[in-house]
Protein backbone atom coordinates (compact mmCIF):
# COMPACT_ATOMS: atom_id res chain seq x y z
CA UNK A 1 0.00 0.00 0.00
CA UNK A 2 2.78 2.37 0.82
CA UNK A 3 4.37 1.63 -2.35
CA UNK A 4 1.55 2.40 -4.77
CA UNK A 5 0.57 5.41 -2.71
CA UNK A 6 4.31 6.52 -3.41
CA UNK A 7 3.94 5.93 -6.95
CA UNK A 8 0.90 8.23 -7.15
CA UNK A 9 2.33 11.18 -5.52
CA UNK A 10 5.25 10.98 -7.89
CA UNK A 11 2.89 10.71 -10.59
CA UNK A 12 0.68 14.15 -9.27
CA UNK A 13 3.79 16.31 -8.48
CA UNK A 14 4.71 15.59 -11.89
CA UNK A 15 1.69 16.79 -13.39
CA UNK A 16 2.01 19.87 -10.50
CA UNK A 17 5.22 20.96 -12.54
CA UNK A 18 3.63 20.78 -15.54
CA UNK A 19 0.76 22.82 -14.87
CA UNK A 20 -1.82 20.58 -15.49
CA UNK A 21 -3.08 20.86 -12.02
CA UNK A 22 -2.38 22.95 -8.77
CA UNK A 23 -2.56 20.45 -5.88
CA UNK A 24 -1.48 17.64 -5.62
CA UNK A 25 -4.07 15.35 -4.65
CA UNK A 26 -2.26 12.59 -3.40
CA UNK A 27 -0.36 14.18 -0.59
CA UNK A 28 -2.08 13.35 2.53
CA UNK A 29 -0.59 14.83 5.27
CA UNK A 30 0.12 12.49 8.36
CA UNK A 31 -0.63 9.29 5.82
CA UNK A 32 2.82 7.77 6.98
CA UNK A 33 1.95 7.75 10.21
CA UNK A 34 -1.46 5.88 10.10
CA UNK A 35 0.43 3.50 8.02
CA UNK A 36 3.85 3.06 10.62
CA UNK A 37 0.55 2.74 13.33
CA UNK A 38 -1.13 0.21 11.68
CA UNK A 39 2.42 -1.90 11.42
CA UNK A 40 2.59 -1.00 15.18
CA UNK A 41 -0.42 -2.64 15.87
CA UNK A 42 -0.10 -5.77 13.96
CA UNK A 43 3.73 -6.48 14.87
CA UNK A 44 4.36 -4.83 18.10
CA UNK A 45 0.67 -3.69 20.18
CA UNK A 46 2.92 -2.93 22.73
CA UNK A 47 3.95 0.42 21.20
CA UNK A 48 0.62 1.94 21.29
CA UNK A 49 0.00 1.12 24.93
CA UNK A 50 0.24 3.72 27.85
CA UNK A 51 2.91 3.56 29.86
CA UNK A 52 1.73 3.39 33.27
CA UNK A 53 -0.86 4.01 35.74
CA UNK A 54 -0.27 7.39 36.53
CA UNK A 55 -0.71 8.29 32.81
CA UNK A 56 -4.03 6.86 32.22
CA UNK A 57 -5.48 8.96 35.33
CA UNK A 58 -3.75 11.72 33.79
CA UNK A 59 -5.69 11.16 30.44
CA UNK A 60 -9.15 10.27 32.51
CA UNK A 61 -8.92 13.45 34.25
CA UNK A 62 -8.31 15.26 30.90
CA UNK A 63 -10.99 13.82 28.87
CA UNK A 64 -13.91 14.45 31.77
CA UNK A 65 -12.31 18.32 32.20
CA UNK A 66 -12.80 19.07 28.09
CA UNK A 67 -16.01 16.93 28.33
CA UNK A 68 -19.57 19.05 28.35
CA UNK A 69 -20.40 19.25 32.06
CA UNK A 70 -17.23 17.55 33.19
CA UNK A 71 -19.04 14.11 33.42
CA UNK A 72 -16.97 11.89 35.16
CA UNK A 73 -18.38 8.58 33.37
CA UNK A 74 -16.36 9.80 30.91
CA UNK A 75 -13.23 8.99 32.97
CA UNK A 76 -14.68 5.85 34.84
CA UNK A 77 -15.27 3.89 30.97
CA UNK A 78 -11.58 4.77 29.88
CA UNK A 79 -10.30 3.53 33.03
CA UNK A 80 -12.43 0.50 33.46
CA UNK A 81 -11.21 -0.16 29.62
CA UNK A 82 -7.76 -0.21 30.46
CA UNK A 83 -7.49 -1.43 33.54
CA UNK A 84 -9.78 -5.21 32.05
CA UNK A 85 -8.01 -4.85 28.73
CA UNK A 86 -11.47 -4.17 26.73
CA UNK A 87 -13.12 -2.67 24.34
CA UNK A 88 -15.34 0.34 24.71
CA UNK A 89 -18.34 -1.34 23.49
CA UNK A 90 -17.97 -4.30 25.95
CA UNK A 91 -17.54 -1.81 28.78
CA UNK A 92 -21.10 0.09 27.28
CA UNK A 93 -22.49 -3.89 27.49
CA UNK A 94 -21.46 -4.27 31.32
CA UNK A 95 -24.29 -4.96 33.72
CA UNK A 96 -24.95 -5.49 37.15
CA UNK A 97 -25.28 -9.54 36.56
CA UNK A 98 -21.67 -9.38 34.86
CA UNK A 99 -20.07 -8.10 38.00
CA UNK A 100 -19.17 -11.01 40.72
CA UNK A 101 -18.15 -8.60 43.51
CA UNK A 102 -17.31 -11.12 45.75
CA UNK A 103 -14.08 -12.27 43.46
CA UNK A 104 -14.07 -9.36 41.61
CA UNK A 105 -14.32 -11.21 37.98
CA UNK A 106 -16.49 -9.79 35.17
CA UNK A 107 -17.67 -11.95 33.07
CA UNK A 108 -18.04 -10.21 29.99
CA UNK A 109 -21.42 -11.78 28.31
CA UNK A 110 -21.89 -12.35 24.20
CA UNK A 111 -24.94 -9.54 23.63
CA UNK A 112 -28.44 -10.36 22.60
CA UNK A 113 -29.83 -9.93 19.82
CA UNK A 114 -33.27 -7.99 19.49
CA UNK A 115 -35.33 -11.17 18.57
CA UNK A 116 -33.69 -12.48 22.03
CA UNK A 117 -34.98 -9.90 23.86
CA UNK A 118 -31.13 -7.93 23.96
CA UNK A 119 -29.15 -5.52 22.37
CA UNK A 120 -26.88 -6.48 19.31
CA UNK A 121 -23.47 -5.79 20.24
CA UNK A 122 -20.43 -7.17 18.15
CA UNK A 123 -18.17 -6.47 20.38
CA UNK A 124 -17.22 -9.55 21.70
CA UNK A 125 -17.48 -10.61 18.04
CA UNK A 126 -19.53 -13.90 18.54
CA UNK A 127 -17.51 -15.18 21.22
CA UNK A 128 -18.36 -17.29 24.39
CA UNK A 129 -18.28 -15.38 27.34
CA UNK A 130 -14.61 -14.74 29.12
CA UNK A 131 -13.83 -13.73 32.69
CA UNK A 132 -11.48 -10.79 33.92
CA UNK A 133 -10.24 -9.73 37.23
CA UNK A 134 -11.44 -6.26 38.69
CA UNK A 135 -8.06 -5.32 39.89
CA UNK A 136 -8.27 -3.12 43.16
CA UNK A 137 -7.64 0.19 41.66
CA UNK A 138 -10.97 -0.05 39.96
CA UNK A 139 -12.78 -1.66 42.34
CA UNK A 140 -14.30 1.50 44.61
CA UNK A 141 -15.48 3.05 41.36
CA UNK A 142 -17.41 -0.32 39.90
CA UNK A 143 -18.60 -0.38 43.81
CA UNK A 144 -19.92 2.94 44.05
CA UNK A 145 -21.72 2.79 40.08
CA UNK A 146 -23.48 -0.50 41.37
CA UNK A 147 -24.80 0.94 44.21
CA UNK A 148 -26.06 4.07 42.27
CA UNK A 149 -28.11 1.73 39.38
CA UNK A 150 -29.60 -0.43 42.43
CA UNK A 151 -30.36 -3.81 42.16
CA UNK A 152 -31.97 -4.88 38.89
CA UNK A 153 -29.58 -7.43 37.50
CA UNK A 154 -29.92 -5.57 33.44
CA UNK A 155 -29.20 -2.49 34.67
CA UNK A 156 -26.11 -1.30 32.89
CA UNK A 157 -23.27 0.47 34.66
CA UNK A 158 -21.67 2.32 31.96
CA UNK A 159 -23.44 4.59 30.16
CA UNK A 160 -23.64 8.47 28.72
CA UNK A 161 -24.72 11.70 30.33
CA UNK A 162 -27.98 11.44 28.99
CA UNK A 163 -28.22 7.27 29.72
CA UNK A 164 -27.43 6.32 26.17
CA UNK A 165 -24.63 3.29 25.40
CA UNK A 166 -21.37 4.43 24.80
CA UNK A 167 -19.34 3.64 21.54
CA UNK A 168 -16.06 5.16 20.55
CA UNK A 169 -17.19 7.82 18.41
CA UNK A 170 -19.32 8.55 21.21
CA UNK A 171 -16.84 9.20 23.52
CA UNK A 172 -14.08 10.75 20.75
CA UNK A 173 -16.62 13.49 20.09
CA UNK A 174 -17.94 14.09 23.49
CA UNK A 175 -14.53 14.70 25.23
CA UNK A 176 -12.45 15.60 22.49
CA UNK A 177 -10.17 12.90 22.60
CA UNK A 178 -8.00 13.54 19.77
CA UNK A 179 -7.33 17.07 20.87
CA UNK A 180 -6.74 15.54 24.53
CA UNK A 181 -4.04 12.90 23.98
CA UNK A 182 -2.23 15.74 21.56
CA UNK A 183 -1.93 17.80 24.28
CA UNK A 184 -0.54 14.76 26.42
CA UNK A 185 1.91 13.21 23.50
CA UNK A 186 -0.12 10.59 22.75
CA UNK A 187 -1.43 11.69 19.41
CA UNK A 188 -1.41 8.32 18.22
CA UNK A 189 -3.84 6.67 20.94
CA UNK A 190 -6.89 5.10 20.00
CA UNK A 191 -9.64 4.47 21.76
CA UNK A 192 -8.93 0.64 21.26
CA UNK A 193 -5.41 1.20 22.05
CA UNK A 194 -7.02 0.59 25.71
CA UNK A 195 -7.01 -2.49 25.31
CA UNK A 196 -3.52 -2.71 24.28
CA UNK A 197 -2.66 -0.91 27.67
CA UNK A 198 -4.26 -3.57 29.58
CA UNK A 199 -2.87 -6.45 27.88
CA UNK A 200 0.44 -5.33 28.15
CA UNK A 201 0.18 -4.37 31.95
CA UNK A 202 -0.97 -8.11 32.45
CA UNK A 203 1.62 -9.35 30.45
CA UNK A 204 4.49 -7.27 32.27
CA UNK A 205 2.75 -7.86 35.77
CA UNK A 206 3.82 -12.15 34.90
CA UNK A 207 0.45 -13.51 33.99
CA UNK A 208 0.90 -16.68 32.60
CA UNK A 209 0.55 -17.01 28.68
CA UNK A 210 -2.88 -19.53 28.57
CA UNK A 211 -4.23 -16.76 30.78
CA UNK A 212 -3.44 -13.99 29.04
CA UNK A 213 -5.17 -15.64 26.19
CA UNK A 214 -8.58 -16.54 28.41
CA UNK A 215 -8.72 -12.78 29.74
CA UNK A 216 -8.13 -11.20 26.24
CA UNK A 217 -10.93 -13.59 24.33
CA UNK A 218 -7.67 -14.36 21.51
CA UNK A 219 -8.58 -17.28 19.18
CA UNK A 220 -4.82 -17.91 18.38
CA UNK A 221 -2.50 -18.08 20.91
CA UNK A 222 -0.12 -15.80 18.24
CA UNK A 223 -2.16 -12.95 19.13
CA UNK A 224 -1.33 -13.26 23.01
CA UNK A 225 1.85 -13.90 22.44
CA UNK A 226 2.84 -10.40 20.75
CA UNK A 227 2.35 -8.48 24.32
CA UNK A 228 5.13 -10.75 25.36
CA UNK A 229 8.07 -8.63 26.24
CA UNK A 230 10.82 -10.54 28.36
CA UNK A 231 13.62 -9.10 29.56
CA UNK A 232 17.08 -9.41 30.23
CA UNK A 233 16.15 -10.09 34.09
CA UNK A 234 13.75 -12.18 33.05
CA UNK A 235 15.68 -14.42 31.09
CA UNK A 236 18.28 -14.83 33.11
CA UNK A 237 16.16 -15.71 36.01
CA UNK A 238 14.49 -18.24 33.34
CA UNK A 239 17.97 -20.12 33.07
CA UNK A 240 18.46 -19.71 37.15
CA UNK A 241 14.91 -21.87 37.18
CA UNK A 242 16.51 -24.27 34.85
CA UNK A 243 19.71 -25.11 36.22
CA UNK A 244 18.18 -25.01 39.89
CA UNK A 245 15.56 -27.70 38.65
CA UNK A 246 18.22 -29.85 36.96
CA UNK A 247 20.40 -29.63 40.33
CA UNK A 248 17.31 -31.07 41.78
CA UNK A 249 17.40 -34.34 39.30
CA UNK A 250 20.91 -34.95 39.69
CA UNK A 251 21.04 -35.03 43.91
CA UNK A 252 21.69 -38.50 45.03
CA UNK A 253 18.41 -39.60 46.45
CA UNK A 254 18.29 -41.07 49.99
CA UNK A 255 18.29 -45.16 50.26
CA UNK A 256 15.07 -46.76 50.05
CA UNK A 257 13.99 -47.65 53.97
CA UNK A 258 13.83 -51.15 52.98
CA UNK A 259 17.47 -51.00 52.67
CA UNK A 260 18.41 -49.23 55.49
CA UNK A 261 16.45 -51.95 57.34
CA UNK A 262 18.53 -54.80 55.88
CA UNK A 263 21.81 -52.98 56.79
Amino acid sequence: MKNTIAVLVRVMEQAVRDGLIKVNPARVSGWQRQYQQVEDELNDPRALALPNWETLQDLAKALVARSYGQYQGWGDVVTFAASTAARIGEVSGVRVKDIDTDNWIWTVRRQTTPAQGGLVDKATKGKRARKVPLIEEVRPMVAQRLLAVGSDPDARIFFGPRGGRISTAVLRDATHWDDVVAELGFEHLRRHDLRHTGLTWFADAGVPLHVLRKIAGHGSLTTTQRYLHPDAGQITAAGAALSAHLMVLRAPRSLPLTAMTAV
